[in-house]
């Protein structure tokens, strides 16, 4: 495993869970916000709302806090966000992807630029290191959904491309054109999903000691803890033994 779902296990040892999820709840209510502005405010009519909403439900948002990104939404009040794309390469060589919503591009553009410069790494152009990731659909369950066959039986019937169990749940892969439609027929074969959402996945990885799994992680948390900052991707992999040192 390397890139998303490590970052998400780092971060619950890590014991940083009220700050980050504090912003988390921020973020994804911003997402849903701007995914009832784009399209309709009925998540079973708007896609890309219903995955924001199944998302903020995966991670405990309460329903006060979606209804109420919704409404805001659906009355036309709010700012109004642009979606940017940055990449960049963080200590060590790791390709890291950056997805923001800002109401001001060249202040997120300053921001980001100035956190890699202070982490030991920098800011390239758009597509530098984003051939290192596949834009693919993720849907996950928890373990006790099925045992691997017969996950990776529904998924394959479901259309899916790829399956990865383990003792931590089941993480499904399909082409991200396909999502939706995956994600419904797993639903109708497997019931309700936990996440189901494009993510950008390392297709090469980059090995990480101690030090370098720590600097990265300080470039990481300093990407998330800024506002406009709705997601951040890196390609690194660190082994077990890494893994219980941090």
């Amino acid at each position: 495993m390397a890139g998303h779902s490590k970052w998400a296990n780092i971060q619950h040892r890590k014991g940083r869970q009220d700050a980050v999820r504090s912003k988390l709840f921020s973020k994804l209510a911003k997402e849903i916000t701007v995914a009832a502005k784009m399209g309709d405010p009925d998540p079973d009519k708007n896609p890309r709302l219903r995955m924001a909403v199944k998302e903020a439900k995966s991670v405990s948002v309460p329903k006060d806090v979606i209804s109420r990104a919704i409404t805001k939404a659906s009355a036309g009040e709010g700012d109004n966000y642009d979606e940017i794309r940055y990449e960049g390469y963080g200590p060590e060589g790791v390709a890291v992807i950056v997805e923001a919503m800002t109401d001001n591009k060249n202040r997120t553009a300053s921001v980001v630029r100035s956190i890699f410069t202070k982490s030991g790494g920098n800011l390239a152009e758009t597509g530098a290191v984003s051939f290192m990731f596949d834009r693919v659909g993720l849907v996950t369950y928890p373990a006790d959904a099925g045992d691997a066959d017969t996950i990776f039986e529904a998924a394959i019937e479901a259309g899916a491309e790829d399956v990865e169990s383990s003792d931590d749940g089941h993480e499904i892969y399909c082409a991200d054109s396909d999502l939706h439609d995956v994600s419904s027929a797993l639903e109708t074969a497997l019931g309700e999903s936990e996440t189901s959402k494009l993510i950008w996945k390392p297709n090469i990885t980059t090995p990480l000691e101690l030090a370098g799994a720590e600097k990265l992680m300080r470039l990481i948390e300093a990407l998330e803890d800024d506002d406009d900052v709705q997601k951040v991707t890196a390609n690194f992999e660190i082994s077990d033994e890494v893994m219980a040192q941090l």
